[in-house]
């Protein structure tokens, strides 16, 4: 008898992800513009480094302040306050901010692009900016203002602001004294007081907001790596579909040749002979008596593989033997890491012969 009088939906149990993701899932959310990066740093950075240039381009700054409300009183205080009065006063404001305001924002805008690139790379993607069903449903804006990450984005402003008030609050409060007695100064001594106040407020806001920025990265970081996590099915999938991808396979095939052929030439200067064709082929043969039964072939090639077994081969003195019948046969029959066969141990033993024959000879010589 059934228990149960509706059928259960078990593709609803979702699998938990808990397997970190693979280099190709991250390599697709990079491609549609999602990458751990914090918008607080450039922003920090930007304001951190634009009040640094203050003590390089702030001396261009007074004097154009300085300039500007002896402007204003002198040229348009008797004039009436209309659209054409206040388009002359914009333009000639405009003027006179422009050019000391350039170096300024370049170095700003110049900082903000650098710790944008420092943060994700060379990236260039239309993705994040192309029209979305999700991004004017009202549903899931809902959604968005009420989840988990909007009450975060929500903390993180809260910290910020009582960060910045802090600052804000202690560096006013030790400067009290000088604060109340501004009246008894000069015009000039007020106005350097003022901008080496502002000065210090901007430098010690931008470090805290800086200092706060990095962990907003390190939680951003963690949140994407949170959000492309896998399911242990996903990734037998994904190796499901990379293994029937004809392009991924050749390149699989490809690097193991790459890495076989590594290998194998690396086990060159331990051969005792290399037979030649003497230009198309070269087989290189090892025996260790007592050891294999019979002579291993341990690297063969054919043309520019065979160019290379050989040049090896003089660099570590290994015999070169010409034999255009064996070499081939060899070649053909015997692959990497097999015995020989036994209708060619006579053929090979001949060469071995040959090749000890010659190192006692060499042996004998150098101990004369």
């Amino acid at each position: 008898m059934n228990r149960f009088p509706y059928p259960l939906q078990l593709q609803y149990f979702a699998e938990e992800k808990t397997e970190p993701a693979t280099p190709r899932r991250r390599q697709e959310a990079r491609e549609k513009g999602q990458v751990a990066r914090s918008q607080e740093i450039p922003a920090a950075l930007g304001l951190l480094a634009g009040m640094l240039s203050l003590l390089f381009f702030g001396s261009g700054f007074l004097t154009l302040f300085k300039q500007l409300f002896p402007l204003v009183l002198s040229n348009y205080a008797d004039q009436p306050m209309n659209v054409e009065t206040l388009g002359n006063l914009s333009m000639q404001m405009l003027g006179m901010i422009i050019q000391p305001l350039l170096p300024f924002l370049a170095v700003v805008m110049g900082v903000g692009i650098l710790s944008n690139a420092l943060q994700v790379g060379p990236l260039l993607t239309l993705e994040p900016i192309r029209p979305k069903w999700e991004r004017i449903n009202p549903i899931q804006g809902l959604k968005r203002i009420f989840s988990l990450r909007a009450f975060v984005d929500l903390v993180k402003s809260l910290v910020k602001v009582a960060a910045v008030g802090g600052v804000a609050y202690l560096i006013l409060w030790n400067e009290r004294d000088h604060l109340l007695t501004l009246s008894q100064y000069s015009i000039n001594s007020i106005e350097n007081y003022v901008y080496e106040i502002i000065f210090k407020l901007g430098v010690m806001i931008a470090i805290v907001l800086v200092i706060l920025s990095f962990f907003d990265y390190f939680f951003q970081r963690y949140e994407y790596n949170k959000s492309l996590r896998m399911s242990k099915q996903e990734i037998k999938d994904e190796w499901k579909k990379i293994e029937g991808d004809p392009l991924i396979k050749s390149k699989i095939r490809e690097r193991q040749r790459q890495m076989a052929m590594r290998r194998m030439m690396q086990e060159v200067p331990k051969a005792d002979v290399v037979i030649t064709n003497p230009t198309h082929f070269a087989v290189a043969l090892r025996y260790e008596a007592g050891k294999m039964k019979a002579p291993v072939v341990i690297a063969k090639g054919q043309d520019y593989l065979a160019l290379r077994i050989k040049e090896i081969a003089r660099a570590h003195n290994i015999p070169l033997m010409e034999n255009k019948p064996l070499a081939q046969t060899l070649y053909r029959r015997v692959e990497i890491g097999e015995s020989i066969p036994e209708d060619l141990f006579k053929a090979v033993a001949e060469v071995l012969a040959y090749v000890y024959q010659l190192k006692r000879r060499s042996r004998r010589i150098n101990l004369s």
